[in-house]
This record gives C-alpha cells, structure tokens and sequence, in this order.
C-alpha cells in the first residue's frame, strides 16, 4: 500500500453536515472543507449508495456481459452486470440477485474481491467474481432496465475496455485483475 507520510497533516477536516442539493437516482450533496492552510473548500459529491459489478464467467471462462442504454454516454454499451445492493443485502448477494435479473444465468461460487474508491463519490463499488455461470434463472428487469445479455471471450471483453467503448471500465479491470485474466 502506498501510503504517504505527510498524509495526515495533507488531510482535509469537514465542517458540519452535508447540505443535499438533489435528490433524485443519485443524490448530489455539498460537503464543506476546512483545508490544511485554514482555507475552507466546498465540494459536491454523488450518493448513489453501494453498487456492485459482477464478473461472471462461464464454466469454459467466457464472460457474460451486458448491453444495455446508458444515459451518460448517450447510447448502448457494454458492462458487466450489476446495480444497487439493497438494504440487508451483502455485496455478494446483490451480485447473484443482480446477474439472474439482468442475463438469466445463475452461479453458487460467488466471492467479493475488492471494493473501489470514488473520488467524488460517498457510494462504494463492489466488484463479486461469480464462477460456473450458467443459464437458468429468470431475468426480472427493472422498469428501465433494457439488458440483453452476451457472453464473449475474454479478448473480446479486453479489446472493448481498450476502444473506451464500455462503461464502469474500473470495474472490469480489478475483476479481471483479481481472476487472474488481464
């Protein structure tokens, strides 16, 4: 671990709560900063909660991912499957609940391998590797959910993350860093 140290004394200290500014899919909050120099910074975040992002591969070490529109980029796009972990939800079991909703494929051999950072983010992204992915579960799409799932071998997976075509890129990488495939 990389750890600074000066990291301490480089520490910013908020000053009171946070002040809402929407709240909506994600919440937007304002957070004020007392800097080390005594200057005081606001800076707004996104609250979008626990999310989580699932790496499945099949028996044969395919991948199954998902194309699905995305509002950011404005168009359809590759990810991995994945959303909000629910209230009493562990991160592994928003991920088996998550990966039959949106492909229909179903997995026993889950394990959570890291959870990222957000620079300007509260939430925390999990990412589960899901092992022996196989069809048959039902898929249980959200109101605004469009996912057709795909299975593609990992280079092609590799090949997509490298165009920037995909979405939650950081995601695929440490899933795939952490299954060993990179």
């Amino acid at each position: 671990m990389v750890d600074g140290d000066g990291d301490a004394a480089r520490s910013w200290r908020q000053i009171g709560s946070d002040v809402v500014l929407h709240e909506g899919w994600i919440r937007v909050s304002r957070r004020t900063y007392r800097l080390p120099d005594e200057r005081i910074a606001q800076w707004d975040m996104f609250d979008g909660g626990q999310t989580v992002g699932v790496l499945a591969l099949t028996p044969d070490g395919r991948l199954v991912m998902v194309r699905q529109f995305r509002p950011g980029p404005d168009r359809v796009v590759l990810n991995v499957p994945g959303g909000f972990v629910d209230a009493g939800e562990t991160p592994v079991e928003a991920a088996a609940r998550e990966l039959t909703e949106e492909t229909g494929f179903v997995s026993t051999d889950l394990a959570h391998v890291v959870t990222a950072m957000s620079a300007s983010s509260t939430g925390q992204r999990h990412v589960v590797i899901a092992r022996n992915c196989q069809p048959g579960g039902q898929m249980m799409l959200d109101e605004f959910e469009d996912c057709e799932p795909v299975v593609l071998d990992v280079t092609e997976v590799r090949s997509e993350l490298r165009s920037g075509r995909m979405t939650g890129n950081e995601l695929v990488y440490l899933g795939l860093d952490h299954a060993g495939l990179l």
